[in-house]
């Protein structure tokens, strides 16, 4: 997912690992792009040995596709495996509001204030036709439905949704558009349900929103 910079413990692999996904997702990396380990080396100042590791790491996410002896490559897009993904989404994240809102407490209400503060703040930014603000956007989009699920207890779920949630807003940055007053009343109600612990109201909100958001990539006619 891209996130802000991490500590200083983090090690040189997991930096470039973390820089190498956050190309792909955000699109600097385009579907099937073919990835010229030196080339790389140079971009991301690390050896090829490392860098050969990091990418079989990623091939475990379905972001980057190995090839044997010829290399690798960024995994393509298409409008099937788009489809999968929400379908896949909506299972993952109406099950995780069931088991947060059941267990949320105070502090998980806290989380959910900032979280959307910050994402409400950089799309007033969008509306106002200022694009500066999209990598924020990205981040705080996660960060707030990262937020809403957060008391679920289940640090499986929590990993293998993050993962589902980076493939699903690749194809949003490929599409190149913001989804505009829709998807902000969208987090609104989000928000809104999630402080009242309606578990249905979210679950049918969030089908909703994922399903529009499949929409809006398809109609760009970006993806295959």
């Amino acid at each position: 997912m891209l996130k802000p910079a991490q500590e200083s413990y983090e090690t040189v692999s997991d930096v470039v690992l973390r820089r190498i996904r956050d190309d792909i997702i955000s699109g600097e990396l385009a579907p099937g792009a073919k990835i010229k380990l030196e080339q790389a080396k140079e971009r991301y100042s690390i050896s090829v040995s490392s860098l050969r590791e990091i990418l079989n790491r990623l091939t475990t996410e379905n972001l980057v596709v190995a090839e044997g002896q010829r290399g690798f490559e960024v995994s393509p897009a298409s409008g099937k495996e788009l489809a999968e993904l929400a379908d896949l989404r909506v299972v993952l994240e109406t099950h995780a509001i069931a088991l947060s809102f059941a267990a949320g407490d105070l502090e998980w209400e806290g989380r959910i204030v900032a979280a959307h503060h910050k994402l409400a703040t950089a799309e007033k930014t969008l509306l106002s036709g200022d694009a500066s603000r999209t990598i924020d956007w990205v981040r705080y989009d996660w960060e707030f439905h990262q937020a809403i699920v957060s008391a679920c207890n289940s640090s499986t779920l929590m990993t293998v949704l993050s993962s589902v949630f980076d493939r699903f807003l690749r194809y949003h940055m490929l599409a190149r558009s913001f989804r505009g007053r829709a998807v902000v009343d969208d987090h609104r109600l989000l928000f809104q349900l999630a402080l009242k612990r309606d578990i249905e109201g979210a679950q049918a909100a969030i089908r909703r929103h994922i399903q529009s958001g499949l929409d809006h990539v398809l109609n760009s006619g970006r993806i295959p």
